[in-house]
C-alpha cells in the first residue's frame, strides 16, 4: 500500500507493507513543488504552481501503476485546503493521476500527524507533536495512540518566508517581526495546550529535522532541541545577509530559505508553550495514513468511533436509527449493483442514517438544516472534507424539498452518485415515519440510472393513507432532480 502527501512545500510519497502485524517502509520519494508560493493574496493557485504539481503526479503515477485503487491514499493539506480554484487543479489531476485526491481540515492533518509518532515510537505519558509545514503547522497532544488536543495554525516555512524572508533576506526585524506573527497566531489555543500539559515535545517533518542536522553540525547539541539552542541559531543565521549565504552543516540548498521562517516559527512554539526540549521523530503525516489504511484493513474504521460518538453527544434516538439503516441497508443491497455504489458509499449512507437527526438538539424545526450545519462544521476524525460535505449534504436534503443548486460539486464523487445516496437515505427516513420496528414491511426495489421502482405488498399499501400520500409527495419532489420515482399499487390520496 501507499500514501501520498500533497503537502505546500514537497509532495511525498510512501510505499509499505503489513508484515507480521508491522508496517514495513518499502520506498520513500519526495520532490519539491513549493505548491504553496503559488498562492497569491486573493487564495488563487497560480498556472506555474499547478504545472508544477501536476507533474509531480504524472512521476508518482508510474511508480503507483501496479497498485489497485484502494491500496493508495492520497492526501492534500494546507495549500489545497485554501485555494480557491483547488476544484481546477483537483479536475486536472483527474486526467495524469488516477487515484482519488482527499483534501483534509487542519485538524484531520494534526490527527494523522500524532498517529504517525504515537504508532512510530512509544511513549505511554502525554506529549506534544509540533509539526512545521510549508504552509501550516500542525500541534497535537496526546497519551499514547489517543490524540486529546489537535490545532492546526496558518503559519508555514514557505508563506512565512514570502512575507517575511521575501527573496532570501535576512535581518534582526524580519526575524522579530515573524517570531511576533508565529506568537500571535498561537494565542487562542495556548491556554487549552498548557492545561492539558504533556510529558515529551516532539518535533517531526522536514524543518524540525533540519533545524537540529544544522545546530548538531555546529557542534552545540546533537540529542534535542532547546530554546537557547534556536536563539544562539538565530544570532548564528544573523550574521548573515542573505539566505543564499548560509553554508551550514546539515543544511541542503533547497532548505536554505526555509531555514529562518521555520526556525522563526519554532522559537515562538516554544515561547508560548513554554517547551523546555524537544525530540525529533522521523515519522508524522504519511505513516499516520498509513497506519490508518491498515487499520481499515482490519476493520478498524475510525469514523465509526467518530459517528458513534456525535450520537452519544446529541443524544440521538438510537432504535430509530437502527430502523432507518436498516432500511436504507435492504435499499443499498438491491440497487448497488444496478447503480454501481461502492462498499464505501454504503458506508457512508450507513453514516447519515445514524446522525440525520442530531440536529433535534437545536430544534425540531428544521431539523434538516440544523443537523447539517453541525455535521458541516464540527470536527469528524477519520473523514476528509468531501465525506464531510457529502454527509452534510445527505442530511441536508433527506426530507422536504431538495434544492439542486445548493448540491455541492464534489471532486471525488459524481453527481448521479450522490442523488442515489440521497433517494436511499429520504426513502428509509420516510418508511419508518412511525418509528416502530414491526411497520415496514418486506419489499423490492428495482433501479436503472435515475430511476427506482419500490413494490410493496398492495393490501398493506392500500392501508397506509399517510405513507401513501408522503410518497405521492415524495415523487413530486424526486421530480425536480430529475430522478423518478415508482410506486406500484399506489394509491392515489389527496395530499391537500
Amino acid at each position: 500500500m501507499a500514501a501520498v502527501d500533497l503537502g505546500s512545500n514537497s509532495f511525498h510519497m510512501v510505499i509499505a507493507r503489513v508484515n507480521d502485524g508491522a508496517l514495513q517502509l518499502l520506498h520513500r520519494e519526495k520532490q519539491k513543488v513549493q505548491l504553496a508560493e503559488g498562492l497569491n493574496d486573493d487564495l488563487v493557485l497560480s498556472e506555474e504552481a499547478i504545472e508544477r504539481g501536476l507533474q509531480v503526479l504524472a512521476q508518482f503515477a508510474d511508480t503507483l501503476q501496479p497498485f489497485a485503487p484502494n491500496a493508495v491514499r492520497v492526501i492534500a493539506t494546507y495549500t489545497l485546503r485554501r485555494a480557491r480554484n483547488a476544484a481546477t487543479f483537483l479536475r486536472r489531476a483527474k486526467v495524469v493521476f488516477p487515484f482519488p485526491i482527499e483534501v483534509i481540515s487542519g485538524q484531520e492533518e494534526a490527527r494523522f500527524i500524532y498517529q504517525g509518532v504515537a504508532h512510530f515510537e512509544h511513549y505511554s505519558a502525554k506529549r506534544l507533536v509540533i509539526d512545521i509545514g510549508g504552509g501550516s503547522t500542525e500541534f497535537a497532544i496526546g497519551e499514547g495512540l489517543q490524540p486529546l488536543r489537535l490545532s492546526s495554525r496558518n503559519m508555514g516555512c514557505v508563506s512565512y518566508g514570502q512575507s517575511h524572508f521575501a527573496q532570501g533576506k535576512i535581518s534582526p526585524r524580519r526575524f522579530e517581526r515573524a517570531i511576533l506573527q508565529a506568537e500571535q497566531e498561537l494565542e487562542p489555543i495556548v491556554s487549552s495546550f498548557r492545561n492539558a500539559g504533556w510529558q515529551q515535545a516532539v518535533g517531526t517533518s522536514g524543518t524540525v529535522k533540519t533545524i537540529k542536522d544544522v545546530i548538531a553540525g555546529l557542534g552545540w547539541n546533537s540529542n534535542s532541541l532547546r530554546l537557547n539552542d534556536l536563539t544562539a541559531l538565530k544570532r548564528h543565521v544573523l550574521q548573515f545577509q542573505h539566505a543564499s549565504e548560509l553554508d551550514l552543516s546539515g543544511l541542503t540548498d533547497d532548505r536554505k530559505l526555509l531555514l529562518c521562517p521555520g526556525l522563526a516559527i519554532l522559537i515562538g512554539a516554544f515561547n508560548m508553550l513554554q517547551i523546555d526540549e524537544m525530540v525529533y521523530v522521523d515519522a508524522a503525516l504519511r505513516e499516520g495514513v498509513l497506519y490508518e489504511m491498515s487499520d481499515r484493513l482490519q476493520h478498524h474504521d475510525i469514523r465509526e468511533h467518530t459517528i458513534s460518538s456525535m450520537m452519544r453527544r446529541y443524544s440521538v434516538d438510537d432504535a430509530q436509527t437502527q430502523r432507518v439503516q436498516q432500511t436504507a441497508h435492504i435499499l443499498f443491497q438491491q440497487v448497488q449493483q444496478a447503480w454501481q455504489l461502492t462498499d464505501d458509499d454504503g458506508l457512508l449512507l450507513s453514516f447519515a442514517c445514524r446522525v440525520f437527526e442530531i440536529g433535534l438538539h437545536i430544534n425540531s424545526s428544521g431539523i434538516q438544516k440544523h443537523s447539517a450545519y453541525i455535521l458541516l462544521n464540527a470536527n469528524l476524525p477519520g473523514f476528509n472534507q468531501e465525506q464531510q460535505q457529502l454527509l452534510a449534504c445527505l442530511v441536508r436534503f433527506h426530507r422536504r424539498k431538495i434544492r439542486a443548486d445548493e448540491i455541492p460539486i464534489f471532486s471525488l464523487y459524481q453527481l448521479p452518485q450522490v442523488i442515489h445516496l440521497l433517494v436511499l437515505l429520504r426513502l428509509a427516513v420516510l418508511l419508518n415515519q412511525k418509528r416502530r420496528d414491526d411497520f415496514v414491511p418486506e419489499f423490492v426495489a428495482t433501479a436503472s440510472s435515475q430511476h427506482l421502482e419500490l413494490t410493496m405488498p398492495a393490501e398493506w399499501l392500500t392501508q397506509q393513507s399517510v405513507l401513501s400520500a408522503d410518497l405521492q409527495l415524495e415523487q413530486k419532489a424526486l421530480k425536480k432532480i430529475a430522478f423518478r420515482l415508482d410506486c406500484p399499487g399506489l394509491v392515489e390520496v389527496s395530499t391537500l
